[in-house]
């Protein structure tokens, strides 16, 4: 059984870190280098950077953010946002992440899963998997763009085809739950995480510090990451590590 792991996310846009409900109302979190040398010292044991307006101008930024970061911290972290080829991935690997995260690029090209895998090694490849329940389906489906674009494709045998495809992880975000803080999305995380074999990270709704050992009993994730409560110093790491800790979880 591997330790569970407790994963802050920086949501980055124009090199400033956002947070808003639902991917809008975004307003300013601060400096992503800053925030990212407060969560290694507070004990987070990765953290997550999205560039999240990932245009041209954002993923030179974001090239830079990575390697002002890469020099401040000792934890691994992942960079997903505006990454579309191997290269996109070399030029973020080589800045010093430490992981790649795929999202849009993964649906329109799957092959992109694999020949990320071949190249830099699963570990190197999370996918992320932002999905919404379908009423119509009875059924999550995945969608796209800040969760604006639903692309018919079903969550859990997406899940399934990106670890045969060669992902190492799976980020797993709920648009439902997201900026909500009323939990995760249990059903959502449980069923997708009882499908794969590869660790999956859930993603959207952390509202409080029970949430987190609700996720990893309840909803078997292998960690849990969250933005809001942590930037506005709604919830610190120390505090989620005591609980889970106190309540026999094992964390790092």
């Amino acid at each position: 059984m591997l330790a569970k792991r407790i994963i802050p996310c920086l949501d980055v846009k124009d090199g400033r870190v956002v947070k808003g409900v639902n991917f809008v109302n975004l307003r300013d979190a601060g400096d992503p280098v800053e925030l990212a040398a407060i969560y290694d010292r507070e004990g987070a044991d990765e953290l997550v950077f999205l560039d999240i307006s990932a245009s041209v101008e954002g993923r030179a930024t974001m090239v830079e953010v990575v390697r002002k970061t890469a020099g401040e911290i000792t934890i691994p972290f992942t960079v997903g946002g505006g990454i579309s080829s191997t290269d996109d991935m070399k030029r973020l690997l080589r800045a010093g992440a430490d992981k790649t995260g795929i999202n849009t690029a993964a649906v329109t090209n799957p092959q992109l899963i694999s020949d990320g895998a071949r190249r830099f090694g699963s570990q190197c490849i999370v996918v992320a998997i932002d999905a919404r329940m379908n009423p119509e389906w009875g059924e999550w489906e995945v969608v796209t763009h800040g969760g604006r674009k639903p692309t018919g494709l079903k969550a859990l045998e997406w899940a399934k085809r990106v670890e045969q495809l060669g992902a190492g992880e799976i980020l797993l975000t709920s648009m439902d739950a997201d900026g909500t803080k009323d939990g995760f999305d249990l059903p959502l995380t449980k069923a997708v995480s009882s499908l794969v074999t590869i660790p999956v990270i859930a993603s959207g709704g952390a509202g409080k510090v029970a949430d987190f050992f609700d996720v990893f009993t309840e909803g078997q994730a292998d960690a849990g990451l969250a933005a809001t409560i942590f930037h506005y110093k709604e919830i610190a790491i120390p505090e989620v590590k005591n609980d889970l800790r106190s309540k026999g979880v094992e964390v790092r």
